[in-house]
């Protein structure tokens, strides 16, 4: 019950921190998240709002990697395994801890796709000064990879525009 609390609380700290930082112009950046293992930065000019993890309504005949569709306050969303998307393969089996923390990014509504992000952890707010060195996009890597971060503890970030995802055909082409 405490964890379930702090979630919440974890939650509405990020949500109140994103809506001060669209609105005062803050230096903050990136949305940071977690998915599969790996770290991703969203732009918080195309980041929209965060949900808890909602099961969605499988639509056959998809990609794997669509999950379905989900109504997110009054809104029908398709919902898509980034980790899933991003390697190309079937979405991992997630455990209870795993669901407990996974979050639904929606794509900013500017963007005009009703998508939401299935993603494992909320990491915070990053801005530039959060990071050692950067990198631009790896050769090979998707049209949709921005630049690829490192923090001071070594971890590497790689930065999503989700503006060009989901403009990208393969997204945007559910149909199996």
């Amino acid at each position: 019950m405490a964890n379930r609390e702090a979630l919440r609380e974890l939650q509405s700290r990020l949500a109140t921190r994103l809506q001060a930082a669209r609105t005062e112009g803050v230096s903050a950046s990136w949305l940071a998240v977690e998915s599969a293992g790996a770290k991703y930065l969203f732009p918080l000019a195309q980041s929209g709002e965060i949900f808890p993890f909602a099961s969605a309504q499988h639509v056959p005949y998809t990609h794997p990697w669509f999950l379905g569709v989900a109504n997110l306050r009054g809104g029908l969303y398709g919902v898509v395994d980034l980790a899933s998307f991003v390697v190309g393969r079937a979405p991992g089996v997630r455990s209870d801890a795993t669901r407990a923390e996974s979050r639904l990014v929606a794509l900013n509504s500017a963007l005009e796709v009703n998508c939401a992000l299935l993603i494992d952890r909320l990491a915070g707010l990053r801005n530039i000064e959060a990071f050692t060195s950067s990198s631009g996009p790896a050769e090979g890597s998707p049209g949709y990879f921005g630049s690829g971060y490192t923090d001071a503890n070594g971890a590497f970030w790689q930065e999503i525009n989700l503006q060009a995802l989901s403009q990208q055909p393969q997204f945007l082409s559910i149909s199996a």
